[in-house]
């Protein structure tokens, strides 16, 4: 079988940055004046008072406290709540595009690759931007790849299933260089009136370059021993905002129709499936969970985080083995565990090994088994 070695990873972080203190003040902005418009009717009985949020409870409930977003103004503004991104023609660069081709750029850079070298681009990403062309050929128009393109979308485990797609097209032969990006640009699928919600996600874009290891010129090769998906559908965690809403005639009044999810059950659920995931991909491989140097883990919830490891590893890890970046990116949707890899593997030696990997709405879980060259 053709070794395949991930060769380089590169990060598009927005300038702008949220607090927890300014989204609380924004969002408590907000219940205030609902509250004051709909007095009549919360009186009644006909409507319930919104409950403001603290940054206590952001915290506590998810251990994120900042995150970085392409649009702040939008977000802040307690008459909008989400962001403000202009309209561009058919004939410039659409947003998803620009943010994948700058992380792009510094994989490539990383790997020791030209666009030239790169023969298929995948784009995975929780929400594209439209449904067609794909993100991905787009993307590699603006970067002068050539070979093909296309995009996928399995939610928070986009990036995993990403990578076993180009992982699969580089041993078969399909490909020899595959560049693999994650546009999230969930600030814009945030329903952020949402108390239970609005502090969760934040706009990144990871890409990741993966070839044959007798390609590979990069001075940093990470060799995939194994991937492996699984997914078991549920309702706990849905985006319906789609092409068929205008047809459908919902109340206007309703909630709108993106990101929810039931988080009690999504961790009480969620937390098993992926230990029990990752525990069965390492014994495949003939390797025990504590043999593993680092695991790079979705980051949706430190207490998610924090309860997979204990699982796995049967003590509380710290951030040598389990790194946490969500305190500061926040939940960036599929990114978040190749943001982790990309900014904590540095430290590791050769033939230490790794597992990326992600869980999210589906359910779905997607791990990457890797051992540093």
């Amino acid at each position: 079988m053709i070794p395949v070695v991930i060769s380089g990873t590169g990060l598009y972080r927005p300038e702008h940055t949220i607090t927890n203190a300014e989204l609380v003040a924004s969002f408590n902005a907000y219940v205030e004046q609902y509250n004051a418009q709909h007095a009549e009717q919360i009186a009644a009985g006909e409507l319930q008072a919104l409950a403001p949020s603290s940054e206590e409870f952001i915290e506590k409930a998810s251990g994120i406290k900042q995150r970085y977003v392409i649009d702040k103004e939008g977000i802040l503004d307690p008459s909008r709540m989400y962001p403000r991104f202009q309209e561009r023609s058919d004939d410039q660069l659409s947003l998803m595009a620009e943010v994948a081709a700058d992380a792009a750029r510094q994989a490539l850079a990383a790997a020791g690759k030209q666009a030239a070298d790169i023969d298929a681009v995948i784009c995975s990403s929780a929400n594209m931007q439209r449904a067609y062309p794909a993100m991905a050929i787009e993307i590699q128009q603006a970067l002068g790849a050539g070979g093909f393109g296309f995009d996928m979308n399995v939610a928070c485990s986009s990036a995993t299933f990403g990578i076993e797609q180009a992982v699969n097209a580089v041993r078969s032969g399909t490909a020899r260089c595959v560049l693999m990006v994650n546009p999230e640009i969930t600030s814009a699928h945030q329903e952020w009136r949402d108390r239970d919600c609005h502090f969760i996600f934040g706009d990144v874009c990871t890409a990741v370059v993966i070839e044959r290891a007798d390609t590979a010129t990069s001075s940093d090769q990470w060799e995939v021993l194994g991937t492996k998906l699984a997914t078991q559908f549920s309702n706990n965690i849905r985006n319906n905002f789609g092409f068929m809403n205008r047809s459908e005639d919902s109340d206007p009044n309703a909630r709108d129709k993106t990101f929810r999810q039931e988080g009690r059950k999504v961790f009480k659920e969620v937390v098993p499936i992926a230990a029990a995931h990752i525990e069965g991909h390492l014994q495949s491989l003939g390797l025990e969970s504590t043999q593993v140097s680092r695991y790079w883990l979705h980051q949706a919830n430190q207490g998610m985080n924090q309860f997979v490891i204990k699982k796995l590893v049967g003590a509380d890890a710290g951030a040598e083995i389990a790194p946490l970046i969500l305190d500061e990116y926040a939940n960036t949707a599929s990114a978040g565990s190749v943001i982790a890899f990309h900014e904590h593997h540095a430290d590791l030696q050769s033939g230490d090994v790794g597992v990326i990997c992600s869980f999210g709405a589906g359910y779905s879980v997607g791990s990457v088994v890797v051992r540093k060259r």
